[in-house]
């Protein structure tokens, strides 16, 4: 099982990447038609930028944004003072990922919980972003799903003896 989440996490920060580099691209397009729009301005000449930009990086980062956590919990990329718990003894180690895994545990099921009330909410309220008239409910998903792929993986991580040593070869 642990190793199966840990593979869904790879995918999971694989597809964040990419979502991540589409909206590299499109904001290079919306610089890009602003510069011509400067030049073409000496001449008279006029070229739009991308109508709907903001909304759309708005709402790709929404779903692209929390797709790396899973990932960072399998590196044990969580906050820790590595100069004061590398000379800590093992037991303390162990103690201190427990209870960063239970708080982490926690908190992505308390942050889903909230996420899926936000996503029933704004599927009744038939919320659309302003100029691309997109719904919005359905970006909550990948965010919603990220967080459940968090919470399994910080609870594998809660029942293992030891840290694990992640080997994605």
């Amino acid at each position: 099982m642990r190793s199966f989440l840990y593979r869904l996490a790879d995918y999971f920060a694989l597809g964040g990447g990419l979502i991540i580099m589409v909206i590299v691209l499109v904001t290079t397009a919306n610089v890009t038609a602003f510069t011509l729009n400067r030049i073409a301005s000496l001449w008279g000449g006029q070229v739009p930028g991308l109508s709907g930009y903001e909304d759309f990086v708005r709402l790709a980062m929404s779903a692209a944004a929390l797709m790396f956590f899973p990932l960072a919990q399998v590196k044990h990329g969580h906050v820790a003072v590595d100069i004061f718990m590398n000379k800590a003894p093992a037991w303390l180690q162990r103690f201190t990922d427990k209870c960063w895994s239970v708080l982490i545990l926690l908190m992505a099921l308390f942050l889903m919980y909230w996420m899926i009330i936000g996503l029933f909410e704004k599927r009744a309220d038939h919320v659309v972003v302003g100029v691309l008239n997109w719904v919005e409910w359905p970006f909550y998903i990948p965010g919603i799903l990220s967080l459940l792929l968090w919470a399994a993986i910080a609870f594998v991580q809660l029942l293992d003896d030891a840290p694990v040593e992640v080997n994605h070869v």
